[in-house]
């Protein structure tokens, strides 16, 4: 895959939400469908990442995150499936380095995760978890699931699962590189600072709060970034969330998107739309009046790496959905890539992909059990350089 030095995408958080406008809700199988269709979208009209987050609560459908990005990757080429949530407090971190690193070799490396805490409370204790204790649960966790995608094998024990002993991962990461992780979060330093110490990415969801407080966020984990030695603070890698609705002008935009933004779930019998996009990322308007508002996200969290935006929520019909997608692939996305390409400093890190981080390495690596035992290799280790292989 060719590199970009900024990657643009779509995240999802997977609601099943009533249409205002015709009082009718899809079911499961038809907002399962429609991601797909959004995610082939989304590759066709230029973009980099589909991204779908976790929920295990009604009125939500992305319960089992890995299948259905499977899907969309068996159905891409050059699309980077993703998470806009993992749960690293109620998963197993067991579970998820053998689920996601499955889904690193079925894409062929086009992946990449955010890791999140969650937020829904009766969540935690359906899988036995302590909301109260979902800050020691993302860091022990975490530390357990980095060591599973670098250690071949591990001996661990901590405070919320049982110990390890000898314990091997299976699959072992794609060409001997672990899937990149992001780590979000709307509001906790604890999460940007944890995205810090490991050198992994931030991403603000900078949906909701104000630019102000995204601002913060992001200096704090640049500061720490640096703090811990992985370099400079330009050198962190930055995501961002956004919401977005096109419209042929303004007008337009707000008259189309109003009864979907009044009757939204999570802020909907609130501020007005006006309100809300004055406070706010949320930018609905006209193809440039879009284009101005991201580019102006660049100045107070500095050059970043990947842009996200949520557009099939509220209850918005997927026709609806991949128009606009049209719109942003057409009007939006090339004039964005072209503005901020022109606006960035000098040795801003590139977006993370696979492939550059197998070259970082010097080169791709093969794991084969058992080589260790000096039934494959000679040197006693299980890894071997693919250009060395034998048909």
């Amino acid at each position: 895959m060719s590199q970009n030095p900024m990657q643009f995408g779509i995240m999802s958080v997977s609601d099943i939400t009533p249409d205002p406008t015709t009082g009718t809700t899809p079911s499961e199988a038809q907002r399962i469908k429609a991601a797909i269709a959004i995610a082939k979208k989304t590759e066709e009209v230029g973009m980099d990442v589909f991204a779908v987050g976790e929920h295990h609560n009604p009125p939500f459908f992305s319960s089992s995150p890995t299948t259905l990005l499977a899907a969309i990757a068996a159905q891409t080429e050059r699309l980077i499936v993703s998470t806009s949530t993992t749960l690293i407090t109620t998963n197993d971190p067991v579970k998820i380095a053998e689920d996601y690193a499955m889904l690193q070799h079925v894409a062929d490396g086009r992946m990449d995760l955010m890791m999140g805490r969650g937020n829904t409370g009766p969540v935690y204790p359906w899988f036995g978890k302590d909301i109260r204790q979902g800050i020691q649960l993302a860091i022990e966790n975490y530390a357990l699931l980095h060591r599973l995608w670098r250690e071949d094998v591990v001996d661990w024990e901590g405070h919320y699962r049982t110990p390890l002993q000898g314990f091997t991962s299976t699959p072992r990461p794609l060409d001997g590189v672990a899937p990149f992780v992001w780590h979000g979060s709307i509001r906790s330093p604890e999460i940007a600072e944890q995205a810090a110490y490991y050198g992994d990415g931030f991403f603000a969801n900078h949906i909701f709060w104000p630019a102000s407080h995204t601002q913060r966020m992001i200096a704090l984990y640049r500061q720490r970034f640096a703090h811990y030695g992985h370099g400079e603070e330009k050198d962190a890698i930055v995501g961002l969330g956004g919401q977005l609705f096109i419209g042929k002008n303004s007008q337009d935009a707000k008259r189309e998107f109003r009864p979907y933004f009044d009757n939204a779930p999570v802020y909907g019998h609130g501020p007005s739309l006006e309100e809300f996009s004055d406070a706010t990322p949320l930018a609905v308007g006209s193809p440039q009046e879009i284009i101005d508002k991201v580019l102006g996200f660049r100045e107070y969290v500095g050059d970043y790496q990947r842009q996200l935006f949520l557009m099939d929520h509220a209850g918005l019909p997927v026709a609806t959905v991949l128009k606009q997608l049209d719109l942003l692939g057409e009007e939006v996305i090339p004039v964005l890539r072209t503005e901020l390409a022109a606006r960035r400093a000098d040795g801003v890190p590139d977006a993370p992909t696979h492939a550059a981080r197998v070259e970082a390495q010097g080169g791709a690596r093969e794991f084969r059990p058992g080589a260790n035992r000096g039934d494959n290799l000679t040197d006693g280790s299980p890894y071997q350089d693919t250009a060395s292989l034998v048909e």
